[in-house]
């Protein structure tokens, strides 16, 4: 959690990358980690495969599909990424669905992910009363940020209850549609950033849904501490691996001015 927390007290325009774990190939990985950190990544998600992942676009999803084919599981994941510290000082997050991880064992998921280094999860299906109630405090113990996730179908109410239990920062969803790379931001999801930002909330905030290049990133910016790219990097991925190259292109490209 101190790493999130630096990273959002220090920097403007975070450059975030959602990838998935076991994806094109069961030992990308690390090695897909270790490229977007030396390109410049600010914060990586790696998601943990689900087979019924419900918010994912089509890219996503069938990263997911292939990523569960190739073998690859919470277990595996964490034996992955056993040694990524010191080496790896970027934060890192895990995003999944609940069930894994409740067949995991919840304490013993966060404490693994204490372990390992891992400093914060997205879990968005984990209801945030249930959460409240029975999950917090190990949370917070183990200096595990739990982040929620906002769309423009959240109450003002909701969204000012989510920042006052939140300590890392609150993924803001650009859209109600699933996840995928889109050509630019409407003014519908402009109006919303701007009456989110009209919240003064206490946590920052990152967007996350339809970032895909410069412009998408550097407009979400103007709203929020920084984007996430997901669909857009998966959909490179599948065209190129793990290959540094195209990684190390794909991030100075988005971040040209950044």
């Amino acid at each position: 959690m101190k790493r999130i927390q630096k990273l959002l007290q220090e920097k403007k325009d975070i450059f975030s990358v959602y990838y998935t774990a076991g994806y094109p190939n069961l030992d990308d990985t690390m090695p897909i980690l270790n490229a977007l950190q030396k390109a410049g990544c600010d914060l990586v998600e790696i998601g943990m495969p689900f087979s019924d992942p419900l918010a994912d676009g089509p890219t996503i999803q069938h990263s997911s599909e292939q990523a569960l084919e190739n073998g690859m599981s919470i277990n595996l994941l964490f034996e992955q990424i056993k040694e990524l510290r010191p080496s790896i000082t970027m934060p890192i997050v895990l995003m999944g669905y609940i069930n894994p991880v409740f067949k995991y064992g919840v304490e013993a998921f966060i404490s693994k992910c204490q372990e390992v280094g891992v400093d914060g999860v997205i879990l968005p299906d984990l209801p945030f009363d249930e959460y409240h109630e029975k999950y917090q405090t190990l949370f917070e113990e183990a200096g595990i940020a739990n982040t929620f996730l906002i769309t423009p179908q959240t109450p003002n109410e909701r969204i000012q209850l989510i920042d006052a239990n939140s300590n890392g920062f609150i993924y803001m969803v650009s859209s109600s549609a699933v996840t995928g790379a889109k050509s630019g931001l409407s003014d519908e999801q402009l109006d919303y950033f701007n009456r989110v930002n009209s919240l003064d909330l206490n946590t920052p905030r990152i967007i996350g849904f339809g970032i895909s290049n410069q412009s998408t990133f550097e407009t979400a910016c103007q709203y929020a501490s920084g984007a996430i790219v997901g669909s857009a990097f998966v959909k490179l991925l599948k065209e190129k691996g793990a290959d540094e190259s195209a990684i190390n292109d794909f991030v100075k490209d988005i971040k040209r001015n950044n």
